[in-house]
């Protein structure tokens, strides 16, 4: 008698558990199998067409994240290296976007709900490009950007965390 009391508050007890536990978000980082050995532990390897971001760990493992890349003749693809760390960075709008956004102010300061850079950025070698959060989470998963990488907030936290200046960047088509 008293296993089938114990069962009556156990079950309704573990689905109340399940239903409340929220699943993993299809735009979570995760560890995933990596085994291009092109790429050292250490090194940044943005994947265009996939719209991914891979941390490379070693040992055929890396850490995958969801990105938005350049739009179509935006987009870039090379070799680069962080040269520096921002959290919350200002940002100036290049030439060619205020060309096509004559509107926007020539600085939005860090922190404000209407800067692009989001919470941190990472800038890189190659010229006016950077690995950045956005204030634009909607535009994770699409080719958008004037060539800079876009991460989800939490995202780029995780990875401003994992990296130094001089992390090599690897772009591929």
């Amino acid at each position: 008698m008293r296993l089938v009391s114990l069962f009556r508050v156990f079950i309704p007890l573990m689905m109340l558990v399940a239903i409340s536990v929220p699943p993993k978000s299809a735009d979570a980082a995760e560890v995933v199998g990596f085994s291009d050995a092109r790429f050292r532990a250490g090194t940044i390897v943005i994947k265009n067409s996939e719209k991914r971001l891979y941390l490379v760990l070693g040992a055929n493992r890396a850490i995958r994240y969801r990105v938005a890349v350049g739009k179509r003749q935006k987009s870039w693809t090379g070799q680069a290296f962080i040269t520096a760390k921002y959290v919350k960075p200002d940002w100036a709008p290049s030439d060619e976007v205020r060309r096509d956004f004559p509107h926007l102010p020539t600085v939005i300061r860090g922190g404000a709900p209407n800067n692009p850079m989001g919470v941190a950025a990472m800038t890189l070698s190659n010229g006016n490009y950077a690995i950045h959060g956005t204030n634009r989470p909607g535009s994770i998963g699409r080719a958008v950007s004037y060539g800079c990488i876009r991460m989800a907030n939490h995202d780029i936290e995780d990875l401003f965390q994992r990296v130094t200046v001089r992390t090599p960047v690897v772009a591929l088509p």
